[in-house]
């Protein structure tokens, strides 16, 4: 953190009959009201797990560089503009406002001033930064812990000196000159300006030239005018007060306080509706023939899991896509639980009786299931195919394609679509708003490419622009709409249905439009698809008749049907061909069984296939010596025992079995669409619920810092004040570990004494006066003053920590 004057201390400490501020970031956040509280809550969701006990260690949580270098992490490039200057401002000895904010980031105007005091207000809310000024008279410091997680160099600027060693250390602010200072700039040794200049604007590290160049005797100059400073033998670093002056007091060169615009490619609404309704259909068909073609062949599941390239490449063929889509079409079925591993042995990928709720649901309610499943979804498909590190190709259903920041980095990229409506971005685009939004954490660009992939291929866009569908799909994710409203979404833009085919003598027919569920289901079984488009083409062939006979329909039915669907009587070349293919479609029949008896004397199973004893077996007889079962091997050998023919079991090779093998049951697996994991928010509830009882603790309630502990253990919601309590605490709030820590860190940065309570080597308590030096790994180092000694301290054996004033 950045050091602060005596003299400024005192000053902001306290001014003649005005109200001091506070002195520390703990006494900030320790003088919030229930509102500040809840709103550092909403911003900082990570400080609620677990609860804290007191207002103190809430403070010690927020100003924990985990904590903040998590906040800062997601801090979009305004906020760290506001975060980086509130830094450097701080280390002068004027009070840092939001106006000084302003004018140091290069927003002078009103407007601009306007936007950085509503970033500073959120700020101080998220408790990255704190009013160290009486009210009315503010003093901006930058919170505990900020000056690391932002870096060594913030806003490309260099290490902090003394006050004293500073350009323009008589009291004027960052930037401006004494006239000592100024004589010092311009009598610059031959090269001199031109190599501060270009370590101004950052990065302020320098490598130092060869020697006997004259690069090398200008930074020798530089050194020796107190204008860089020589940080190892090979380097050169700018001081921060110098790079200040040379930026006339600015700490950044452009303002950056909007979101980029990128231009992009004009989209009409109902252009990109009508691209995502196709895109959707195309999804909904590439579902219903995964389903048809893992029910027919179901896939072996890889020992490492997911699902083989070859049975991949056999999919895509099945499809008609490629490899890529074909991933993401399993992928999404998967996550919408339409089919799953089966968990046999070996295990293979079948449909699941989510499936029969699939068959029976609308295109729009379907498209609804799967967007439902992809949008939080943690699956990278677009990694299929690559190696890893250890270079293995990764599978698609592979356990290794879970990547847990998806879902928010998907939510994001929807955002920038959804603030440019009618605007189609590329993947370029997206990265430069995205890099806005959060510098310090910028998304791989292959990541982006493949949502942006998805996003096209299951209709959130059209046209590479934000559809009707897409935005309610958003809508959905930030407020919980369901999967009704997502439906209503498609079927507002898809075509309307006919329900007709238009049938033509050449054994082909043109669907007008988009098909009904029923005609579509019934084409699926009875033609081949040629084209689609506005109108669908379809052939009648002998292997599509076919496949509409062995799904049970006879030729009456399937001619009936057709007549019912067409305005033209059905030509006759196709009524031969449904009539000719049925004929030679049951010459030859094959039938299924589970078992059969056998014996070598016909006597002995006379009247077995007639008795009604036996019906539920299902015999039937196959020769004089041979009946057919349709029940296990097992079962029907122990009827037979019952009914007392002594029957024994045989294997394939026809020898006796000499014990009984039973399968053992199977395990009922839910087959229901199962969600993405997905991290449990805090409420407002709990929010409101966790400050009571912070407030409550911190007026001296001793039953609620225990009621705060339980909450800890055992995972419940915080106990409101008035709610039955726990017996009161073994030792007071003052002692708990949180308090220690934030005592500790306040004692640090302020050089203040404390009194320490600690486990001596005789198991005793000890009570000593001490000046904390360092407290890092889980050890305090510190000053004892009475003693003049040295020591180290495991803060497990620390019992109690206060102020020593």
């Amino acid at each position: 953190m950045a050091s602060t004057s005596p003299e400024r201390t005192a000053e902001a400490a306290g001014t003649a009959g005005a109200p001091a501020g506070p002195r520390t970031f703990t006494e900030a956040v320790r003088s919030l009201d229930d509102a500040g509280l809840l709103a550092l809550l909403r911003a900082r969701p990570d400080l609620t797990a677990p609860s804290p006990s007191t207002l103190r260690s809430l403070a010690a949580r927020a100003s924990s560089r985990t904590s903040t270098e998590r906040a800062v992490a997601h801090a979009d490039a305004r906020t760290l503009q506001v975060l980086e200057s509130v830094l450097v401002l701080a280390d002068g000895d004027a009070p840092v406002t939001p106006d000084a904010v302003a004018t140091a980031i290069g927003a002078d105007d009103e407007s601009g001033g306007a936007v950085v005091a509503r970033t500073l207000a959120e700020v101080l809310a998220a408790g990255l930064a704190w009013d160290a000024g009486a009210p009315g008279d503010p003093d901006l410091r930058p919170a505990p812990g900020l000056d690391e997680a932002l870096g060594p160099h913030p806003a490309g600027l260099g290490p902090a000196r003394p006050a004293d060693e500073r350009l323009g250390s008589s009291g004027k602010a960052p930037g401006r000159l004494t006239d000592g200072d100024a004589r010092s700039l311009g009598e610059l040794p031959p090269g001199g300006r031109e190599v501060l200049d270009a370590l101004a604007w950052g990065p302020p590290v320098g490598v130092v030239p060869a020697p006997g160049t004259p690069a090398r005797a200008a930074v020798d100059g530089l050194v020796s005018a107190g204008l860089l400073v020589r940080t190892d033998a090979r380097h050169v670093v700018l001081p921060r007060d110098v790079a200040l002056v040379l930026r006339d007091g600015r700490t950044h060169r452009t303002p950056e306080l909007a979101p980029p615009r990128p231009e992009g490619r004009g989209v009409r609404p109902e252009i990109a509706d009508a691209e995502s309704a196709s895109a959707a259909l195309d999804l909904v068909r590439y579902v219903d023939l995964l389903v048809a073609a893992w029910e027919e062949t179901s896939p072996s599941v890889l020992r490492s899991g997911g699902l083989g390239v070859r049975d991949l490449r056999r999919t895509a063929q099945a499809l008609g896509c490629d490899e890529a889509t074909a991933a993401f079409v399993v992928e999404l079925a998967a996550a919408a639980g339409v089919v799953a591993d089966d968990g046999d042995a070996p295990p293979s990928y079948r449909p699941t009786t989510v499936a029969d709720a699939w068959d029976e649901l609308d295109d729009a309610a379907r498209w609804a299931m799967l967007a439902a499943a992809w949008a939080p979804s943690r699956r990278t498909p677009w990694l299929v195919g690559s190696r890893d590190e250890k270079g293995t190709v990764r599978a698609a259903l592979s356990p290794d394609l879970h990547r847990g920041w998806v879902p928010r980095l998907r939510g994001d990229i929807l955002g920038v679509l959804d603030a440019q409506p009618g605007t189609a971005l590329g993947a370029d685009a997206v990265m430069t708003v995205l890099r806005w939004r959060s510098p310090r954490t910028v998304p791989p660009e292959q990541a982006v490419s493949g949502l942006l992939t998805e996003a096209a291929l299951l209709g959130v866009t059209g046209a590479g622009a934000m559809s009707g569908p897409g935005r309610a799909l958003r809508a959905a994710l930030t407020e919980g709409a369901g999967d009704e409203a997502l439906a209503a979404a498609m079927r507002a833009a898809l075509p309307d249905e006919v329900d007709e085919v238009l049938l033509q003598g050449d054994l082909t027919g043109i669907v007008p439009g988009r098909p009904s569920q029923s005609l579509a289901r019934l084409l699926d079984r009875a033609a081949d698809v040629e084209s689609r488009g506005a109108a669908t083409t379809v052939r009648f062939t002998t292997s599509s008749v076919t496949r509409a006979l062995d799904h049970g329909w006879t030729a009456d039915e399937l001619l009936g049907e057709l007549s019912g669907r067409s305005r033209v009587p059905v030509p006759q070349p196709l009524e031969y061909l449904v009539r000719d293919t049925a004929r030679r479609h049951e010459a030859v029949r094959v039938g299924s069984a589970g078992s059969y008896v056998r014996a070598a004397d016909p006597t002995t199973l006379a009247g077995l296939a007639e008795d009604p004893r036996l019906a539920h077996l299902g015999l039937v007889r196959l020769a004089p010596t041979v009946l057919a079962a349709s029940v296990p091997a097992a079962e029907l050998h122990d009827a037979l025992r019952e009914r007392g023919l002594l029957s024994a079991l045989e294997g394939p090779d026809g020898r006796v079995l000499g014990t009984r093998w039973r399968r053992p049951p199977r395990l009922e697996r839910d087959a229901a669409r199962r969600g993405a994991a997905t991290v449990e928010t805090p409420s407002d509830e709990s929010r409101l619920a966790l400050v009571a009882s912070l407030r409550a603790a911190e007026n001296g309630d001793p039953t609620a810092v225990d009621r705060l502990a339980a909450r800890a253990r055992d995972g419940a919601r915080p106990t409101a004040p008035g709610a039955p309590a726990r017996p009161p605490a073994a030792h007071p709030p003052a002692a708990r570990p949180g308090d220690a820590v934030a005592v500790l860190g306040d004692a640090l940065r302020d050089g203040r004494r404390v009194w320490v309570e600690m486990v001596g080597r005789s198991g005793s308590l000890e009570r000593r006066r001490l000046k904390p030096l360092r407290l890092d790994g889980g050890r305090l180092r510190a000053l004892d003053p009475d003693r003049e000694a040295e020591l180290t301290i495991a803060v497990h054996r620390i019992a109690g920590v206060e102020p020593a004033d």
